[in-house]
């Protein structure tokens, strides 16, 4: 899955309260609570498949996921 440029990827996140009611902190707790997936990209579906968001909004969220993920094992 090709990933946004940093500054597309922050303004999706942005944009994600709005369009979804719910805020980004919210979204990843959703993901870590749901199924488990070892892609990025499956998790990307899921989340559309299964809350109907729009292809950018999920890719973020779950490219997102990763990151902060990746973050807590560096800690």
């Amino acid at each position: 899955m090709t990933q946004h440029s940093e500054e597309t990827h922050a303004a999706l996140l942005a944009r994600v309260p709005a369009a979804t009611g719910r805020d980004v902190r919210e979204w990843l707790r959703l993901i870590d609570e749901g199924p488990s997936f070892s892609r990025s990209e499956e998790r990307a579906h899921w989340l559309q498949d299964e809350y109907e968001l729009s292809q950018g909004g999920a890719k973020a969220l779950a490219h997102e996921y990763d990151v902060q993920r990746a973050a807590r094992r560096n800690t």
